[in-house]
């Protein structure tokens, strides 16, 4: 990659937890409708299957297929919308969120999950959300160098 990866302070990963919050839990709400609407499809070949063929509802699975066609569409422009931020989606399930940090010349990342109230974790870049550290002294205090 030809530009240089974005960082963030601590404030500015803060600030923008709002709008990706909101963004993360469309694209969790989406992901959500999508397994939702691949499990009955898989149920109903599976009754068609046993029972030799059967009568289908059409319109009520076109309908299903409709919304999950758009909760593909809704799920890939959230995801793209983070992803051109700089955060890293690192586990959509849980609604985990790292945004990469420059602290002391090395990049950290500054590491929040859906329903905490505020950005407190960060780990090294291989460390992963096993090796969460409450943020100090230094992480709080960095300010933007570009």
């Amino acid at each position: 990659m030809d530009t240089p990866e974005r960082t963030f302070t601590l404030e500015e990963a803060q600030t923008l937890l709002p709008v990706l919050e909101s963004l993360l839990r469309a694209s969790i709400d989406g992901k959500k409708l999508i397994e939702e609407v691949d499990g009955e499809f898989q149920e109903l070949a599976h009754r068609v299957f046993l029972s030799g063929g059967m009568s289908v509802d059409v319109v009520h699975m076109a309908r299903r297929k409709a919304e999950r066609e758009k909760a593909i569409h809704r799920v890939k422009d959230a995801m793209a919308e983070i992803d051109s931020t700089g955060v890293q989606v690192k586990d959509l399930n849980v609604g985990l969120l790292d945004f990469p940090c420059k602290v002391e010349g090395r990049t950290v990342l500054l590491c929040w999950k859906m329903g905490e109230p505020a950005i407190t974790h960060w780990h090294g870049i291989s460390e992963g959300f096993a090796g969460r550290k409450p943020i100090d002294e230094r992480i709080a205090k960095t300010n933007k160098t570009h």
